[in-house]
């Protein structure tokens, strides 16, 4: 328990902080998986769902929840999946 009331303030602002950031991580990685799930059965309509992902990430990056680089390791992991399927 917080001792002051700023203390306090700070703890609720942080939860409110977290609660948002997990929002947009688990947004991230189920569009993640579904991207894998359709190159895994050869899905034609990939191109689609890659810039929905693509946005999330480019998004959770601009949020900070992720950082630059690892967005860009992603998105080009990703990337090699969908080149290596065609």
């Amino acid at each position: 328990m917080p001792n002051k009331k700023s203390a306090a303030k700070e703890l609720r602002k942080a939860l409110k902080r977290s609660a948002q950031n997990k929002k947009v991580l688990n947004r991230l990685k189920d569009s993640v998986k579904i991207c894998l799930k359709q190159i895994k059965a050869g899905d034609k309509n990939i191109k689609e769902d890659y810039k929905k992902t693509i946005k999330a990430i480019d998004k959770a990056a601009k949020k900070g929840v992720i950082k630059k680089n690892t967005a860009a390791r992603k998105k080009s992991k990703l990337m090699k999946k969908i080149n290596a399927f065609k």
